[in-house]
């Protein structure tokens, strides 16, 4: 059997594989009996064999190293090998959310959200710099539902706006103007997997960081709005886009809509993790497909959005190697390196920043910045950084500790060239990722120092 047979067979079980280990991941939650964590293990080392055929470039090598290392360090320090499957469980609930959020993108284009949006955004626009704010505005809105599909959305309804704008300035309105809309949005969206993971890990509330990241949100976006009108306030701007048919009082009504749509998910989940008390990560999970499904059921277009969000989640669903095989070679790497005294050593290095936070929230900043450049996936590099902040977690307040995580975690959407935000965009505009990214590196340190600045007063004011 020729190896593209033994792929398009292999490739058939995806959806039912991944979604095995998803299901008994959630049935877990609930069931603690041995059969069923060890079930869910078998299903995740399926899912991780699986994808390995699917895995392709820094997916493929970082999965492929993270396993390896996880396996060398079970043979020192593991049990028995019929315990190696229980060790899966720490990223489950980080692929279940991605294994979700295509029935929330779908419910965005049913609604026709999106259109809405990218119309108003090519309409009526004075110059250069006003786009800019307009664009800012459609991206941040954007990005809070349909994720990393918001950017090549956006290139496309700009390149029309941007024809007779120079080549350069062109690139460099797209590089400023989608990758830190779309990291400002991530800043505060309360279904941004960087956020929950966080939150779990220290143990707040989503309510007790939102207005600082809103806050950080807002004084960055100030920042860039006011640099970005010196750079383009000398550019002209071709207006030939015709009015669209929707009038700006139907578009203002899906804006508020889509926020209507946010403040009530964030509520509902708030409750569901207050009443069962297993994660702000997990109550999303658990709660993201009845909402969506009751939502369209409310506007009245639920048999479309039914068609419309199975197909769009088989499509994704499928697509999900890459992160199926670097996240659960990274959870069993994490999960063993926790078992093994090799913590101890690395994590003295956080205790010892751990007596004045401004060094260990630089610490946290240095960290990110360096694992960001050699290829690792911020979600990872925030998965391996927990068992070494576990022991002096305690130590520093929790709501400044996880402002600092996320913000020095989703600083690198903006410039790191590992990251699919970078890449996704190098693709669409046809330019190297590193080229793309270096353009957003100043932005982005200034991002995690405003954020760690918010940390210390916020530390100095309220928790101290």
């Amino acid at each position: 059997m020729t190896h593209d047979r033994i792929q398009d067979w292999i490739g058939i079980w995806r959806v039912p594989v991944y979604t095995a280990a998803v299901a008994l991941y959630m049935v877990a939650q609930f069931v603690e009996t041995a059969p069923v964590h060890y079930a869910m293990g078998a299903a995740a080392l399926s899912a991780f064999i699986v994808s390995a055929f699917f895995a392709r470039g820094v997916y493929q090598v970082s999965g492929a190293l993270f396993f390896a290392f996880g396996v060398g360090l079970f043979l020192f320090y593991g049990d028995a090998w019929p315990t190696f499957v229980l060790h899966f469980e720490r990223v489950l609930g980080l692929l279940a959310l991605f294994f979700v959020l295509p029935f929330m993108n779908t419910l965005i284009r049913v609604g026709r959200y999106d259109q809405s949006l990218s119309e108003w955004l090519k309409r009526n626009v004075g110059g250069v710099s006003s786009l800019y704010r307009r664009s800012f505005s459609v991206c941040h809105l954007l990005g809070l539902f349909l994720n990393i599909a918001t950017i090549p959305l956006l290139v496309k309804s700009l390149r029309t706006a941007l024809r007779n704008v120079g080549g350069r300035k062109a690139e460099s309105f797209y590089v400023r103007n989608l990758l830190r809309a779309y990291a400002l949005c991530l800043t505060w969206s309360p279904m941004e997997v960087m956020i929950s993971t966080t939150i779990d890990f220290t143990g707040v509330h989503y309510y007790e960081v939102a207005l600082f990241l809103l806050l950080l949100a807002f004084t960055m976006a100030m920042i860039d709005w006011g640099t970005a009108a010196v750079s383009y306030r000398s550019i002209p701007l071709d207006n030939g886009e015709e009015a669209g048919r929707e009038s700006a009082v139907s578009i203002g009504k899906k804006a508020a809509q889509l926020l209507v749509v946010l403040v009530v998910f964030t509520v509902l989940v708030s409750l569901v993790q207050r009443w069962l008390g297993k994660g702000f990560l997990f109550s999303i999970v658990l709660l993201l497909v009845p909402f969506c499904f009751g939502w369209a059921l409310l506007v009245r277009r639920v048999k479309r959005y039914a068609v419309m969000a199975l197909c769009h989640w088989k499509e994704r669903t499928e697509g999900l190697g890459n992160y199926f095989f670097m996240f659960l070679g990274a959870g069993l790497f994490v999960e063993m390196l926790a078992r093994s005294p090799l913590l101890a050593g690395l994590g003295g290095w956080f205790r010892v920043g751990a007596e004045h936070s401004v060094w260990l929230y630089g610490m946290i900043a240095v960290y990110f910045f360096a694992t960001s450049f050699v290829g690792f996936h911020p979600l990872v590099s925030l998965t391996l950084l927990m068992p070494l902040l576990e022991p002096v977690r305690l130590l520093v307040p929790a709501v400044p500790l996880s402002i600092v995580l996320i913000c020095c975690s989703l600083a690198t959407v903006m410039y790191s060239p590992y990251n699919i935000s970078v890449s996704l965009l190098a693709e669409e505009l046809g330019d190297n990722p590193y080229r793309i990214g270096k353009r957003n590196v100043p932005f982005a340190l200034g991002y995690m120092a405003v954020g760690i600045g918010i940390a210390l007063l916020a530390e100095r004011l309220f928790f101290g």
